[in-house]
């Protein structure tokens, strides 16, 4: 296959947008499956896509699987990715490695609060795509509402590339207005496209729709502009300006469709071959670790081989990599270098891969996605040729935000953790693991609620491990309110060279949750070699503060004066003397426990808004931002993170499970001053 005549691409939305439908869609009209499967299926089959047990039960995607397909002349590529944030970097591993994505929305919904965060991550990988809005079919269903809002909230150049006739339970077909054609879907699948004429009452819309396309598009094509004025544009001129636009990311061109009714996948499919990169079309780069440069990585099979883990998986033949190869060629046998570690590794299997099914391949080219088996490394990985040492730069990872706390009760579900913790932090870098020196009790983190259920319900399932889960631990962190200045000695004789440093200065707040260190030496009375010292004794301080001990943030050191001997002073010294001079300021600077805050986003039908308001206040949250919408509500309120475990309990049974949310950290804030004492009297009496 021709690489121009390749598309890797990701779909992407907010929970329950209908991704992993569309997907399915799309694998059956590519043939590549002969029976449509549905998100917890009536028949207990559940979507392709959705391999592991617990999607098929809960309904939602874990974990990014991907496929290949053929569409007319084409190889596509598709990543399915979660919806939840919970499950962040599975999407942000495949938003590194796509040429181009789909921005699935729901013709009701409109843009939602997963929809901002999947499109901030599209952005940060500058990732050219589409939006699908999707279930054109449900009641309410309003295009023209969520192509405005792609605008105003998402900062989208939105334009439709089709109209819809009907919406709703009228939904009947699409009006096209490249062609303009009406577009209808007939049989029981829509397999078949059967093209008619605009219908008379629609004529209207359609034309003054058209305007506004070819306006938009003609800004990306001088040829397009010219043509437009004098009445005389084509098909082809249109295409190539909305695909300039498009690689270009100042456009985005809007289709609709119901992926669930069996409407306008085809049309979606041929947009992608027109209007999405292939990957000799995108840039990417790797640094080069011999020269310390960047270097532009092309597709071409006669280069040298880069490759990029994006995505690892346990199978019961070893560990499975999916790789997405930047440039050259891979072949069964070949031996490659892991240029984190060092180590060369020898590619056994090479694979294809379909949901959790593969196709072994001999060889596989610059531009596509492989899976090589048995090969130890670690997600984020580059794999390159022995002749060049490249590395790819690593997805954003953010920090995990609760912790649970897990205990074992027999020795033999001791090692079945064991071995579990250490697969599930390998696949998933939000996932983090250890033992607590003081509890003993093993402490596991992510990224929410459901994020760490899916975890423990997973070890008891497929590693057969009895566990007993106790409360969240919330990552509290502690802080000063006042500055206070320092001026700290330290000195040590012991027969021999001794030891000496002096460091005076302020200890104030930093006005963020950042911490900096400063200097301000004047006339040398600390020498520079020194000064590294004064840093690393700062940094040392912050693990655990000197109040509650948990660790420090919004702190600001500035050392301006001291002193040293000539002999006795070292930097181990003055790395002591700022530890110690930090301790005693921090004791005298008010300081106070902070509590993370989370933003949370609860959309709901609007009659039981009232509900939603009395369990924010009842959690001492704050409501920043309602949102009335037709029949729909969406809150946006701020919730301390102690407050929000059993939420999602308390939400479905106030909503009768009708209302959905996301949450994410936002900020740390001071806890309020009874519940700071509560919580010193808890820890003390720990």
């Amino acid at each position: 296959m021709p690489i121009r005549k390749v598309r890797n691409i990701g779909i992407s939305a907010h929970i329950d947008s209908g991704k992993t439908t569309l997907t399915e869609r799309i694998l059956y009209y590519c043939n590549k499956i002969y029976k449509i499967g549905e998100v917890k299926g009536k028949d207990g089959v559940g979507a392709t896509m959705d391999s592991m047990e617990l999607e098929k039960e809960r309904g939602i995607t874990i974990s990014s699987a991907a496929t290949n397909v053929q569409w007319k002349d084409h190889r596509m590529n598709i990543i399915d990715t979660p919806g939840h944030v919970d499950f962040t970097v599975e999407v942000e591993n495949a938003l590194r490695v796509l040429d181009g994505a789909i921005l699935v929305l729901c013709a009701v919904g409109g843009v939602q609060s997963q929809s901002i965060t999947v499109d901030r991550q599209l952005k940060r990988y500058e990732v050219p795509h589409l939006a699908f809005i999707n279930k054109m079919d449900r009641v309410g269903a309003d295009p023209y509402k969520v192509r405005e809002q792609l605008g105003k909230k998402l900062g989208h150049n939105a334009v439709l590339m089709q109209i819809p006739i009907g919406t709703g339970d009228s939904f009947e077909g699409i009006i096209d207005l490249v062609t303009m054609k009406a577009r209808y879907f007939e049989r029981p699948n829509g397999e078949v496209v059967v093209e008619k004429s605009i219908p008379d009452s629609y004529k209207e819309k359609a034309e003054e729709s058209r305007e506004k396309l070819l306006d938009a598009a003609s800004m990306f094509s001088d040829n397009l502009a010219e043509a437009f004025l004098e009445g005389r544009e084509t098909a082809e001129m249109i295409y190539r300006a909305v695909r300039h636009g498009a690689i270009k990311r100042k456009m985005t061109p809007v289709f609709l469709g119901s992926a669930f009714k069996n409407k306008g996948v085809q049309l979606l499919l041929d947009a992608i071959i027109k209007y999405l990169p292939s990957p000799n079309e995108r840039q990417n780069k790797a640094m080069d670790l011999e020269n310390d440069e960047e270097v532009f990585l092309y597709p071409d099979r006669d280069l040298p081989a880069v490759g990029f883990v994006f995505k690892l998986e346990n199978q019961k033949y070893g560990q499975l990599s999916y790789v997405r190869i930047y440039q050259g060629t891979i072949r069964k046998g070949d031996v490659l270098v892991n240029s984190r570690t060092g180590n060369k590794i020898k590619v056994g299997r090479l694979a294809k891969m379909h949901a959790k099914d593969m196709e072994e391949v001999e060889v596989a080219y610059g531009g596509t996605i492989v899976a090589i088996f048995g090969v130890d490394c670690a997600l984020g990985d580059t794999f390159t040729d022995p002749d060049v040492h490249y590395s790819l730069r690593e997805p954003h990872v953010p920090d995990p935000i609760i912790s649970l706390a897990i205990k074992t009760t027999d020795n033999q579900s001791q090692e079945a953790v064991s071995k579990a913790l250490a697969r599930f932090m390998k696949e998933d870098p939000t996932f983090k693991s250890y033992v607590d020196e003081e509890t003993g009790d093993t402490i596991i983190s992510g990224m929410g609620e459901l994020h760490l259920n899916i975890y423990v319900e997973r070890m008891a399932r497929e590693y057969g491990a009895k566990i007993k889960v106790s409360n969240p631990k919330v990552s509290y962190r502690e802080t000063i309110t006042k500055a206070v200045q320092f001026d700290y000695t330290h000195k040590k004789q012991t027969g021999g060279r001794g030891q000496y440093a002096r460091v005076a200065g302020i200890l104030t707040h930093s006005g963020e949750d950042e911490n900096i260190f400063d200097e301000e030496i004047r006339g040398g009375v600390i020498p520079n070699q020194y000064i590294p010292g004064c840093e690393k004794g700062f940094q040392a301080s912050l693990d655990k503060g000197e109040y509650m001990k948990f660790p420090v943030v919004g702190v600001k050191m500035i050392i301006d004066d001291g002193n040293f001997h000539p002999v006795d002073s070292s930097q181990m010294a003055f790395e002591t003397a700022t530890r110690m001079a930090f301790r005693k300021a921090y004791v005298k600077a008010s300081p106070k426990i902070l509590e993370p805050i989370m933003k949370v986003v609860i959309e709901t039908p609007s009659e039981f808004r009232g509900n939603v308001m009395a369990i924010i206040n009842q959690r001492r949250g704050m409501v920043i931002d309602t949102l009335v919408d037709d029949h729909f509500t969406r809150v946006e309120a701020e919730v301390p993170l102690k407050e929000t475990f059993g939420f999602a309990t308390n939400l479905r049974s106030a909503t009768q499970g009708k209302a959905e949310f996301t949450m994410e950290f936002l900020q740390y804030k001071p806890l309020p001053k009874s519940l700071e004492e509560d919580l010193i009297k808890e820890l003390k009496t720990e």
